[in-house]
């Protein structure tokens, strides 16, 4: 099985060069499926959102998801960022590269592990509002959870 790029990292992080790190030279892949996640301003309200995580913990355990990721599904390489800190609407926040023979596979494995991320990563957000007031801690969505719970009945691999 071949190992996940996992990063956890304050810097902003460069799609083009990521997709080609995990992409150059192979003539094996056929499809790349890359999701990039943005902050959102929310209506011109939010100044910043601030990301905070457990050094070492958060990339093991995206490193165990993206482990199962390769389990369930024969990719040729998975690249996952997650950025931390301070980030401004517009900003990027995360990245999720899956590579595989297929579309299908590719599309799949980076849906499971964008649902993860979105749900059950440790990383805690905090907005900054525009008007100065304090901010809330983010909290998990309903339709979130149920995004993420549905792999549980998943089958291992689509059917070409």
């Amino acid at each position: 099985m071949i190992a996940p790029t996992v990063r956890v990292q304050a810097e902003d992080f460069d799609v083009v060069a990521e997709e080609t790190r995990l992409t150059q030279g192979r003539r094996d892949i056929g499809a790349v499926v890359a999701f990039t996640g943005l902050c959102r301003d929310e209506a011109g309200t939010l100044h910043a959102l601030e990301l905070e995580h457990y050094p070492g913990m958060a990339e093991a355990e995206i490193v165990r998801v993206a482990e199962a990721a390769l389990e369930r599904w024969p990719l040729m390489g998975l690249t996952v960022i997650h950025r931390y800190g301070l980030i401004r609407p517009g900003a990027r926040i995360v990245l999720v590269i899956a590579a595989a023979r297929h579309r299908a596979e590719a599309f799949a494995a980076a849906e499971f592990m964008m649902d993860y991320l979105k749900t059950r990563a440790p990383f805690w957000k905090k907005t900054h509002r525009v008007d100065g007031a304090q901010g809330d801690w983010v909290e998990a969505k309903a339709s979130d959870d149920a995004a993420t719970a549905r792999w549980d009945a998943k089958p291992s691999s689509p059917a070409r």
